[in-house]
């Protein structure tokens, strides 16, 4: 994984985590890495690893047992799906809509390219 320097090294692990539950690498009710197992799969320290494990468990989406590590919740696609709606809607498209504004990019124009991309005919 290469890491980009414009945000921190724990949020990057938190969404290779999400993509992991999103594409079904991770599987619900089984056992994650570990943090010293993700530490060396990623190359970085396992305290960055730990602090990203640590704000998936407070999510919900993992759990640690006892002796034997974290697991993956049962909900947990449904929780990444929500948290990423989330970010999506309070920071994705804010972004958006101020380089819209800055070129003059109107709301029509953008559904129009955006039927073009996803082939939507309506």
């Amino acid at each position: 994984m290469e890491f980009n320097s414009n945000k921190p090294i724990y949020r990057q692990i938190i969404e290779y985590c999400f993509g992991r539950i999103l594409t079904g690498a991770w599987v619900p009710g089984e056992r994650v890495p570990s943090v010293r197992e993700m530490s060396v799969e990623l190359s970085v320290n396992s305290h960055t690893v730990l602090k990203a494990y640590e704000y998936l468990q407070a999510e919900g989406l993992i759990a640690s047992r006892r002796g034997m590590g974290f697991y993956l919740d049962a909900c947990a696609l449904g929780t990444v799906n929500r948290l990423r709606r989330e970010e999506f809607f309070s920071t994705t498209l804010v972004d958006l809509a101020r380089e819209m504004d800055l070129l003059g990019i109107t709301p029509a124009e953008l559904i129009e390219h955006l039927k073009g991309i996803t082939g939507d005919k309506e």
